[in-house]
């Protein structure tokens, strides 16, 4: 189906794309790691809870925790092997989690048995017993996200990868396309819908073109404006659909579901295969040989940087995820998860880690803002302890943490880092 032009986009910003590091690399696929270090904690929500013991075998795919509740998902093996240790451990947000620590030993293999002509009920069993999150970075459970409470009418596939380095969505988009296209399929089949559209911003012309055959796909360009792969921003730039503050998607007939996640699907349904494994992109000047992967979930970072040739000059900051909402790291001893899509070793220049100045109260963060918030105010009150007042004058509950007010701030104030903190205290309180 010819491409069509999305709607503009509010706010935001336009951040260099850095994504010619990685954007003609093919993803390869990293050797088996010795040692896994598989975390419970791989989606958003509760973290699952541990079916295992030390000492004990598996296999490659098979459930090593369990999901506990709705918004929670199973946690798999990404090696056969001996399950060495369970410990808890500091994880790349700061947040304690329980680790498993596999030692990888032969090749033994789980899988589900694949489905043909799966019903819909069926098609959302394998996403939940295949442990599917969204891959676009929230984690979200997708069995919840296939069973919607309102009617919807769109599902909305996202191939914005709006994010400066990251480009292994776009990879995935250009080398299993038509595997996302059947992910994209089974997924409005579960959602009994007959629409399905794809978002692809304008700097990704091999990914679109590779959409365009597929008549039972809108592809949409998209601006190259940062955060377009927001789902709100997504919805809006392909449906015209707002979805206001505290209200969902799929409360406005949209669901969307990143590239990755429909490649996930069909892979689940096709071959009965848990999400175990990732791509992402390992980038940044600091690095020696940038890379798309196909990585193990709970792969060590160190791991990764060694099999890209280790650093090719000390790295001012090193981030997992992207640059705008990945989190830096202290140092390599961490571990990847369902939803890593970056490791970026950023030199000095990349990573200017200028000291923050008092606030100029210019509202170029409140410019910026996608949502539409106040993100000043937050900052404000997060400084003097008063989160509620947070809250209240800067609604950092409906914030999505960006980090574009953050990019575009001339005072270079730690804007995220007090809606981070301002969001951690009142979950505390709450």
């Amino acid at each position: 189906m010819k491409a069509v032009k999305g709607k503009y986009l509010f706010g935001g910003v336009h951040p260099k794309g850095k994504k010619e590091l990685t954007a003609s690399l093919p993803i390869e696929v990293m050797p088996t790691p010795e040692v896994v270090a598989v975390s419970t904690s791989q989606s958003l929500g509760k973290s699952a809870v541990v079916a295992v013991t030390v000492g004990q075998k598996v296999k490659e795919g098979e459930v090593i925790a369990k999901a506990d509740g709705a918004i929670s998902s199973d946690v798999f093996a990404s090696v056969a092997g001996t399950v060495t240790e369970i410990k808890e451990l500091t994880g790349a947000s700061g947040e304690k989690e329980t680790f498993i620590f596999i030692k990888a030993e032969g090749t033994d293999t789980f899988r589900f048995p694949a489905l043909t002509s799966p019903t819909a009920e069926e098609i959302k069993t394998r996403i939940k017993d295949c442990g599917i999150v969204g891959l676009g970075g929230a984690g979200f459970p997708t069995a919840v996200k296939v069973a919607p409470k309102t009617p919807v009418d769109v599902l909305i596939v996202n191939g914005a990868e709006c994010e400066p380095y990251l480009t292994c969505d776009h990879r995935l988009m250009v080398e299993k396309t038509d595997e996302i296209v059947r992910g994209a399929r089974l997924l409005k089949a579960a959602l009994g819908i007959s629409n399905i559209a794809i978002g692809i911003e304008k700097n990704k012309p091999d990914a679109i073109a590779a959409f365009e055959p597929y008549e039972d796909i809108k592809v949409v360009i998209l601006a190259k404006k940062y955060p377009m792969g927001g789902e709100r921003q997504l919805a809006y730039a392909v449906t015209g659909r707002r979805i206001p503050q505290g209200k969902i998607p799929a409360e406005y007939g949209v669901v969307v579901h990143n590239v990755g996640t429909c490649y996930a699907v069909c892979e689940a349904v096709e071959q009965g295969k848990p999400l175990y494994e990732k791509v992402l992109t390992v980038s940044g000047t600091a690095v020696k040989e940038p890379k798309n992967l196909f990585v193990k979930v709970g792969t060590s970072v160190k791991e990764i940087v060694d099999y890209c040739g280790g650093e090719a000059s000390n790295p001012k900051k090193v981030v997992q995820g992207g640059p705008m909402t990945g989190v830096a790291l202290a140092n390599y001893e961490h571990y990847t998860h369902k939803t890593t899509s970056g490791i970026l070793l950023l030199s000095k220049k990349e990573a200017a880690a200028e000291e923050p100045t008092p606030c100029l109260n210019c509202g170029m963060c409140a410019d910026a803002c996608p949502m539409h918030l106040m993100p000043m105010n937050t900052a404000f009150y997060s400084a003097a302890g008063d989160f509620e007042a947070a809250q209240k004058y800067g609604n950092v509950l409906s914030c999505i943490e960006c980090g574009a007010c953050e990019y575009i701030c001339p005072a270079k104030r730690p804007l995220i880092q007090a809606i981070r903190k301002t969001k951690a205290e009142l979950r505390k309180k709450n």
